[in-house]
């Protein structure tokens, strides 16, 4: 069987579902290093994320590609414990490019504030100068990722708009 893509979106902040709050997560803006590198290869292994291949030439070339691209470190109790990346868009649009945590925090109930919190981040990311908001959020979610990834993006209101199917 193949690989799927599924795109969702929500298109207003009212439309986010906060899940249930876990006191000690929290979000931290990171400048891009070898470590976030690192740390994003590390949550993307056991999902076959492109990341987990990147040389540093790569991630130096991506960072060019994309110079408005914001990292999120996810903290439980201080340590990382995940990333959410977002890139606002034309339009009012903010994609989050990466959401994940590191394998040890995965199936421990932080999943869903953990996005809840970097879907807010998206929400109050400043829109490119062509939109006066951010009227629109959306990611992408493969078939390959944590079983109960679809489930927790659908949890807390985001949209299904497209279903893409590969060998």
């Amino acid at each position: 069987m193949g690989k799927s893509l599924m795109y969702l979106e929500m298109t207003a902040p009212d439309e986010l579902r906060p899940s249930r709050p876990v006191e000690a997560l929290g979000l931290r803006r990171v400048e891009p290093s070898p470590e976030v590198y690192a740390l994003q290869a590390r949550i993307g292994a056991p999902y076959g994320w492109r990341s987990t291949e990147r040389t540093d030439r790569d991630w130096a070339e991506l960072r060019a590609a994309h110079p408005l691209r914001e990292s999120w470190l996810i903290t439980y109790r201080g340590e990382s414990a995940g990333i959410g990346n977002l890139e606002p868009q034309p339009g009012g649009v903010v994609e989050v490019v990466t959401f994940g945590l590191l394998p040890e925090y995965v199936g421990k109930g932080l999943g869903g504030w953990a996005l809840t919190l970097v879907l807010r981040r998206a929400w109050a990311t400043p829109p490119l100068p062509d939109a006066p908001f951010v009227r629109r959020v959306w990611l992408h979610t493969s078939s390959e990722d944590h079983v109960n990834a679809l489930k927790n993006y659908r949890s807390r209101g985001l949209r299904l708009y497209g279903v893409e199917a590969h060998a």
